[in-house]
């Protein structure tokens, strides 16, 4: 009788732990980020070009493509036993191609802060990493709980947050962003579509009823200039609009915990300003 003990990622396919010598590439940036802090850095062996931390180490790993586009070619010559996969970053019809030559594929897909836990336990588990993920764990959920406590203290704002331009892009509450900004009572208008990050221009009324319009480091690196160009399209005082770190916001693994802290220093400090101009009118 088989007494192995399995565990299950998001889409039900059971894993079996894996030896040392696996050779794991990772499709996702946010999960590369979470291999090297479990301590798996040596088995890595492919990532994607948007993989970028810890950049010291990341350097010297074979890029395979990006998360929409992968070299099959490139990801074929690391020898992979397991590649990391998420069900918003990459294609499914990757994804398929690459589940012909390879034998491990753990499909990830976190819609709330809180899946965190099951993301540390399920590779710390797999990759016989479980003290270090607990580790992970613990301090997540201390942080966590913090969050939620001081979140609950801060105003609450309707916020529009963008993650794309030409088009417009933004995204709709049942995501981890969006659940990530409710912590601090940040709130995601419905835009009546079950399109998780619908274009702008078909929901437009939430710009009006929109607190603060965030623009994201990323997918899109939002500069300035495109802060300038929403303000003149949509006729929004500039004061609303507010850059913010998408690392931050839409990472999980483990730079979810310095997320949570970020999160609630802007949420604080947009409060207090927001405070300070109501008092001067």
């Amino acid at each position: 009788m088989n007494t192995t003990r399995t565990f299950v990622d998001a889409v039900g396919i059971e894993h079996a732990p894996a030896d040392q010598s696996a050779r794991i590439v990772s499709l996702v940036p946010s999960i590369t980020e979470l291999l090297f802090a479990l301590g798996l850095g040596p088995q890595v062996v492919g990532r994607t070009t948007f993989c970028i931390h810890p950049a010291n180490e990341v350097a010297k790993i074979q890029r395979v493509g990006g998360t929409k586009k992968v070299h099959m070619d490139r990801l074929r010559r690391t020898s992979p036993t397991h590649v990391i996969v998420n069900i918003d970053e990459n294609s499914k019809s990757d994804v398929e191609e690459i589940a012909t030559f390879v034998p491990n594929i753990i499909v990830t897909h976190p819609l709330a802060p809180s899946d965190n836990i099951g993301l540390y336990r399920l590779l710390g588990s797999i990759f016989n990493r479980s003290p270090i993920s607990q580790l992970l764990c613990a301090e997540f959920e201390k942080t966590l709980s913090a969050t939620i406590k001081l979140g609950a203290d801060l105003p609450r704002l309707s916020v529009l947050y963008l993650i794309w331009y030409q088009p417009w892009m933004t995204i709709s509450p049942p995501t981890y962003i969006a659940e990530l900004l409710a912590l601090v009572n940040w709130i995601t208008p419905d835009h009546q579509t079950e399109q998780r990050y619908p274009a702008l221009s078909a929901s437009s009324f939430a710009v009006d009823k929109a607190d603060l319009v965030l623009f994201s480091s990323e997918p899109f690196p939002f500069k300035d200039k495109h802060i300038d160009a929403f303000a003149k399209e949509f006729s929004v005082k500039r004061n609303r609009l507010v850059a913010i770190d998408g690392e931050m916001t839409s990472w999980y693994g483990s730079r979810a915990i310095k997320g949570l802290c970020y999160l609630y220093d802007l949420a604080k400090h947009i409060s207090e300003r927001q405070r300070s101009l109501s008092c001067r009118t």
